[in-house]
């Protein structure tokens, strides 16, 4: 399956570790993530270099392709927020995970859309329990 990752890179790099957990458990399960770059560390030092319209055309491309997107949303970020609207209005299967105790956007957990989802976590292996169900239900779903 085609996996469109986001997390923040902008806006703040505290949650890197998380998101490499992400990117590593998709692929290791044999999913395609196009944007696991988003988990590297070195990230901002790639991205620094490449025209904001090259991003916008690579990163739109991925989108098109994708047939789910995973956001972790604990670092507030315009760009995962701008992916996220594209990715429910392509109606794909939305997954936005975020930190227990933290505060979130309103416009992401009071959003009703059918193929949305959001979940707290409160460690790794609740991280990776909603991962398994949403996976497992997009299989489900497109199958």
């Amino acid at each position: 399956m085609q996996i469109y990752f986001c997390g923040s890179i902008l806006g703040g790099r505290g949650d890197a570790a998380v998101y490499l957990h992400i990117v590593t458990r998709l692929q290791s399960e044999g999913h395609v993530v196009a944007t696991h770059h988003v988990a590297r560390p070195d990230v901002l030092e790639q991205e620094r270099t490449l025209p904001a319209r090259t991003v916008f055309a690579r990163d739109t491309a991925w989108l098109r392709q994708a047939d789910a997107m995973i956001a972790e949303v604990s670092t507030p970020s315009l760009g995962v927020g701008y992916e996220i609207a594209c990715g429910l209005q392509r109606d794909i299967p939305v997954l936005c995970l975020y930190r227990q105790g933290l505060q979130i956007s309103k416009m992401i957990t009071g959003n009703t859309a059918r193929n949305l989802q959001v979940q707290t976590y409160r460690d790794i292996a609740d991280l990776d329990e909603h991962l398994r169900r949403f996976l497992f239900g997009v299989r489900s779903h497109s199958s």
